[in-house]
């Protein structure tokens, strides 16, 4: 039982570190990419840690987006070597 809800676990967040964002995520409107400004840098008025969006509340869809994002860019290394890992479990146990 843990052993599959595991490997569901693993495969779900495969799932989420192999997303393309330019042919995938762009084109559902899940882009993490901001549009370009003219030329300078703007900044965030509200600081470090603010809420955004309308009501100081960050939406759903939001927060998919920056956890899709934080897979991607945090479980890609990581991945590869848990991924081998549980390939060489099942080659030698089986199950």
């Amino acid at each position: 039982m843990l052993g599959t809800i595991l490997y569901v676990a693993l495969l779900l967040i495969n799932a989420m570190a192999v997303l393309s964002e330019d042919r995938f995520l762009a084109r559902i409107g899940w882009s993490t990419a901001r549009p370009p400004n003219a030329g300078y840098q703007t900044y965030d008025q509200a600081g470090y840690g603010a809420m955004q969006g309308q009501g100081g509340e960050v939406g759903i869809k939001t927060k998919l987006i920056e956890l899709i994002s934080a897979v991607r860019t945090l479980m890609r290394i990581p991945l590869i070597g848990i991924n081998v890992i549980v390939i060489l479990y099942e080659l030698v146990w089986g199950s």
